[in-house]
């Protein structure tokens, strides 16, 4: 196992330029240098080099990545220049994104690209950090993604520290940083933090978790112990770890962005405190397998371009919070009644929104690229997927469990879908996949379910549901002049629950089934 943070003498970690670098295949391979002199400018300085070029090349800039919008990355790049060993080559803009240079050989190609945007969904150069996201800086050949890049980075502030996914360990030429083989995709994948950190490992772990941290923690031995209980829970339940190395990056604190973006052996986590930093964390790291690698077939591979459409982010992002939760819980961080009161805010939320009469879950999944524009974000346009999606798990775990009489849950059919399509890299169906996964996992159809509540937009049975584990919901209804009506709802454990639903109700809760329960005895 390789320690992806080693401790590095000072005299090292202020090299002026350090070096990225993969092993080198036997043809020559593209190259990058970013530089970030006068980092108070926000401006990546970078150098891509391109060789074996026949006659001309077309490079591009991705149009997306990170979030589910089309947000043109080419708008942040001026001054594009292209030589050869000759000279100045001509360059013709085709479209927004893609640039034509004519000529042979070995081509470099420079460009500056402005960025000063906090949080783990953009790119951000200042004079306390850089955190990059690659595919918003770096530009690629569409015909040769797949091929072995070389990655530089040059005038880094005295004292910097780096940190990325990517790293595999550290062998010292002078002034090199050696890093995994990847292709651009690869990559794009690996976001950078650059900067003077806190880090660490998290404890009895193995493969070695490592964290680093830009801003401040009030409780960072509280926050350690419940992180690495969130990732020793979940990566139990899915049959242990499917990397080698993995790296939390935090930003922390008021300004330093919001949210969570999930990456193959890493994640980047922004927010103003720890409790924030721990909900993201569960979600995030529960993404190693739903999405990284348990991966609708719609979404892949990536076409940095334009949109693509998949109907499964219900179960991508949605099923992904039901698993948050589930995890808060059944670590014992959360308090049961603070899980039912989550369950229930989300509820309120959904409810409440009058789009929820019409939009199904699928289809919340496929607008997403209307995000961007205000008037869907309005109660009437849309639903939230992560909202339906993470209620949808809820109530799907509770049918699972009553069909199977508690001897089969969600968690069955989360470990059913890595054996199929996770751990053999077959990326699944939107829906048949999916509903073939419940159903096997069920040892009954789930397309009724589906076609109500997933394709469809029936109502929630959210009674007769949470009663299969004597669990009950009380609406209650606001009203005054400020808020007008509202209704929320509470859930509460009956009393008179039978022996079944009590059984079912701890599963939810500790996450064991009958058969687990047979098992351990």
């Amino acid at each position: 196992m390789r320690r992806l943070l080693l401790r590095i003498p000072p005299r090292l970690l202020s090299i002026p330029l350090i070096a990225l670098f993969f092993v080198a295949p036997a043809r020559a391979t593209i190259s990058y240098q970013l530089s970030l002199a006068h980092p108070e400018q926000h401006t990546f300085h970078v150098k891509m080099t391109i060789p074996d070029v026949k006659d001309s090349v077309a490079v591009q800039m991705p149009a997306w990545n990170a979030l589910y919008e089309i947000r043109d990355f080419a708008s942040h790049v001026r001054q594009v220049k292209a030589a050869n060993e000759s000279g100045p080559l001509p360059i013709e803009k085709l479209d927004k994104q893609t640039w034509r240079i004519t000529g042979g050989g070995t081509i470099v190609i420079s460009y500056d690209t402005f960025w000063d945007e906090p949080g783990p969904f953009a790119t951000q150069l200042n004079p306390e950090h850089a955190f990059i996201n690659p595919a918003m800086i770096l530009m690629y050949v569409p015909d040769r993604r797949s091929e072995i890049s070389n990655v530089s980075i040059l005038d880094i502030p005295e004292g910097w520290h780096v940190a990325t996914p990517i790293f595999l360990g550290i062998e010292f030429t002078p002034m090199t940083w050696r890093f995994k083989p990847s292709t651009y995709d690869g990559i794009a994948d690996s976001p950078f933090e650059i900067g003077k950190f806190d880090r660490f490992e998290l404890p009895e772990l193995s493969p070695k978790i490592s964290v680093v941290i830009h801003g401040k923690m009030e409780k960072r031995q509280d926050f350690e112990t419940k992180l690495a209980q969130i990732c020793k829970y979940e990566l139990s339940l899915m049959g242990g770890a499917p990397y080698e190395k993995y790296l939390f990056i935090f930003h922390v604190g008021e300004g330093a962005g919001y949210g969570g973006m999930e990456h193959a052996n890493g994640t980047a986590i922004a927010a103003p405190n720890e409790n924030v930093l721990l909900s993201i964390s569960a979600h995030e790291f529960f993404h190693l397998r739903n999405v990284k690698r348990i991966r609708p077939a719609s979404i892949g591979p990536v076409d940095y371009t334009k949109e693509q459409y998949t109907k499964s982010l219900w179960f991508a992002e949605g099923v992904t919070s039901t698993y948050e939760r589930y995890a808060l819980v059944r670590t014992g961080i959360w308090p049961k009644n603070v899980f039912y009161a989550e369950i229930g805010r989300r509820i309120g939320e959904l409810e409440a929104r009058p789009a929820n009469a019409w939009q199904s879950a699928e289809q919340s999944s496929l607008d997403t690229w209307f995000e961007k524009y205000p008037i869907y974000g309005n109660p009437d346009h849309s639903v939230s997927y992560y909202t339906k999606g993470s209620i949808l798990g809820v109530l799907l775990d509770l049918w699972i469990r009553e069909q199977a009489n508690n001897a089969q849950s969600l968690d069955d059919m989360m470990r059913a879908m890595n054996e199929q399509f996770g751990k053999t890299g077959k990326p699944y169906r939107d829906r048949e996949d999916l509903e073939a996964a419940c159903s096997q996992t069920a040892r009954i159809s789930c397309k009724e379910f589906f076609d109500n509540y997933v394709s469809g937009s029936k109502p929630f049975p959210y009674d007769a549901y949470f009663a299969f584990a004597g669990l009950k919901i009380r609406r209650v209804v606001h009203t005054s002049p400020q808020i007008g009506t509202q209704t929320s709802f509470e859930i509460s454990e009956d009393e008179g629950a039978n022996e079944k639903q009590k059984r079912i109700r701890a599963g939810i809760l500790t996450g064991t089934t009958e058969k687990a329960a047979a098992v351990a005895h």
